[in-house]
């Protein structure tokens, strides 16, 4: 008994560790800030736009490569295919490289020179410099979490009631729609939300794409270096809760839907 008293308390000593590490940094950032700045960079035009552009891009990155990483997930859960492993490999590669290479990957794909870039200058878009490059270098790096967890929901879906459809008449897609999508639909949440807040805060890949427009995490770098911390921290911590309370309200939406 005594021993087990001994190892509870190393686990709560060590969790408590844990927990200080990613709490302090934290409330140092939120109270290093006094009110007249905070309320002087709410009002700061340039801070606003940043973050509005921040919050879009990376909505859009997550909307749009949803449609066709979902269908993805579902094939990488449901089919077994010769190079299904490199496949899987391939989709984690953008966590594990630097995102300065995701970056200049991303730049070389959609420079003026390259076929991507040709072609939506023939209509007139820059994608180099764009809110477009910017939610397309977003999502290359947070892509990942959206497909992963997708596949870890179909995954949980059990064959049979997929079968037991389409023994009924059901059509692959309907039962997809109705059965599949549902049934996986908190993972995949799930996978957005994380998708959309790693998007958010992105910067190496987006640096390198787009230095302007300017996205909040640039932004943030941008006065650190210009002005020194006294002028970055502000700016730091509006995003920051900004983020927190996009998060908790979007939490509230999706858990409420997926009960």
């Amino acid at each position: 008994m005594q021993k087990q008293s001994k190892f509870q308390l190393v686990i709560i000593f060590l969790s408590g560790v844990a927990l200080l590490f990613i709490i302090a940094p934290m409330f140092g950032l939120m109270f290093s800030s006094s009110l007249s700045q905070l309320t002087e960079t709410v009002a700061d035009k340039e801070v606003q736009n940043s973050i509005l552009l921040t919050l879009t891009t990376a909505f859009f990155a997550t909307l749009v490569f949803s449609i066709a990483g979902i269908p993805l997930a579902y094939i990488l859960a449901r089919k077994e295919f010769p190079g299904k492993r490199l496949v899987s490999g391939i989709i984690d590669l953008p966590v594990v490289i630097p995102h300065t290479a995701a970056g200049i990957a991303i730049l070389g794909v959609i420079s003026r020179n390259s076929v991507l870039g040709k072609t939506a200058g023939a209509i007139g878009l820059d994608l180099v410099g764009n809110p477009v490059g910017i939610s397309i270098a977003m999502a290359f790096v947070s892509v990942p979490f959206l497909l992963n967890a997708a596949r870890d929901g179909f995954v949980s879906v059990p064959v049979r009631l997929e079968k037991t459809a389409l023994n009924l008449g059901a059509s692959p897609l309907r039962v997809f729609f109705t059965i599949s999508l549902p049934l996986a639909s908190r993972n995949i949440v799930s996978g957005a939300i994380m998708m959309f807040a790693r998007g958010m805060s992105e910067f190496g890949a987006v640096v390198i794409v787009a230095y302007h427009p300017m996205i909040t995490p640039i932004m943030i770098y941008e006065r650190f270096g210009a002005f020194g911390l006294k002028y970055a921290q502000p700016v730091a911590v509006i995003f920051v809760s900004v983020s927190l309370i996009f998060f908790i309200v979007l939490r509230m939406i999706t858990d409420r839907k997926t009960d």
